[in-house]
């Protein structure tokens, strides 16, 4: 099989790679290296060709789908920065939303056989008054990033609708794992290991019961997979664990990695932040056969040893 990943020389993206090359795929990835890192491919060295090119450039991206001539693309590439979207969200729609209609005209231009976009959970549902929350949820971003993933997810299922494009769209909980950046817009995982290796202490912002739906790349890589693999399935499905865990959790299972102790520094609460996010993986068991295999324990333990 033939492949594209958008944003492939990023954290989950190169994951993704890795896996692709594994199964025998040939992958092209495209990635403008403004947050992907040319060191996370080097697993992928002579396999994988790497484009450096702005998702936002529409006749680039058709020309290199035309030359790829790929049977899926897996649509990574993206803005996920929330506070750069509240800063500036005309910059995220640009690359979240009219990337992503370039990606799919280039697919539909080119006949390619499917398209996997990458989308989130809890910032599309903002505050659910249903936990664990189902795709059905009414989206309620609250932040300009949430709206731009939803707007294209809806863009994915009206290029289906319009021009039978077969799409689908992969609500990810919050994934950790190897390769995350600790520093600036990462996910706490990252943050807090980075801090436990540097001797410094980890900030929590608020009292640290909030809960997220951590789930560890490896098995988002495994739903993108089924993904390709279950070209029947379309429209939104959450991919977590369907279990919340706080942020005071992930504290205590790293301490227990630290010979010196790993106190937190509490602050006051940042304006905004949800208190739980929590996703209803229901649909992604029943139709892509999918389930998460690796529990917060094992995954902070293996993403730590990643670090060091």
């Amino acid at each position: 099989m033939k492949t594209i990943v958008t944003g492939g020389a990023g954290f989950i993206g190169s994951n993704l790679v890795d896996a692709l090359l594994a199964r025998g795929n040939e992958v092209t990835v495209l990635d403008d290296l403004s947050t992907g890192k040319q060191a996370n491919l080097a697993q992928a060295a002579g396999r994988a060709e790497l484009v450096e090119l702005d998702i936002r450039d529409a006749n680039e991206v058709a020309r290199q789908v035309g030359q790829a001539a790929p049977d899926v693309i897996f649509h990574l590439a993206a803005q996920i920065d929330v506070r750069k979207s509240v800063a500036d969200p005309g910059h995220d729609s640009r690359i979240n939303v009219g990337g992503t209609i370039n990606v799919l005209n280039a697919a539909l231009e080119h006949g390619v056989g499917r398209v996997i976009n990458t989308s989130t959970g809890g910032a599309i549902y903002g505050t659910a008054d249903t936990i664990p929350t189902p795709e059905s949820h009414w989206p309620a971003p609250e932040a300009p990033y949430g709206l731009s993933k939803f707007c294209a997810e809806q863009y994915c299922e009206l290029f289906t609708r319009l021009h039978g494009l077969n799409t689908v769209s992969l609500r990810y909980g919050n994934v950790y794992g190897p390769r995350q950046d600790p520093h600036g817009e990462a996910g706490v995982v990252a943050i807090f290991c980075g801090k436990l290796l540097e001797g410094g202490r980890p900030v929590i912002f608020g009292d640290g019961r909030q809960t997220r739906d951590y789930v560890y790349v490896d098995d988002v890589v495994e739903a993108n997979l089924r993904a390709a693999d279950n070209p029947d399935v379309g429209g939104p499905v959450n991919i977590g664990t369907g279990v919340g865990r706080s942020v005071l959790d992930i504290v205590s299972v790293l301490a227990s990695h630290s010979e010196n102790g790993f106190e937190p520094e509490h602050q006051p609460e940042r304006p905004g932040e949800l208190e739980r996010s929590t996703l209803d993986v229901s649909r992604a068991r029943a139709e892509l056969d999918w389930e998460a295999q690796v529990d917060l324990d094992d995954g902070l333990e293996r993403t730590l040893a990643s670090f060091r």
